[in-house]
């Protein structure tokens, strides 16, 4: 199964970006998404692009709820 997850922006290069969740940071690019973004910004990545800009309040649920599903998955 593939997912996007939401990530940081925490630095930007042209149409390359390096964000961050929980300590890993991936490079991707930002050629897909049809806004601009900035260091701060929340996005979607998936295979190595930015698919969708993400509201802050969002991209944080979204990112406690995955941790809370996956940290259950460890248990079983």
């Amino acid at each position: 199964m593939c997912l996007g997850v939401p990530m940081k922006i925490l630095s930007r290069d042209g149409d390359t970006v390096v964000a961050e969740v929980d300590g890993v940071q991936k490079e991707a690019s930002i050629m897909l998404l049809g806004e601009d973004v900035a260091i701060g910004d929340y996005v979607i990545i998936h295979a190595g692009f930015a698919i969708s800009k993400l509201d802050e309040e969002y991209a944080e649920e979204t990112i406690r709820l995955m941790r809370e599903v996956y940290s259950d998955e460890d248990m079983a």
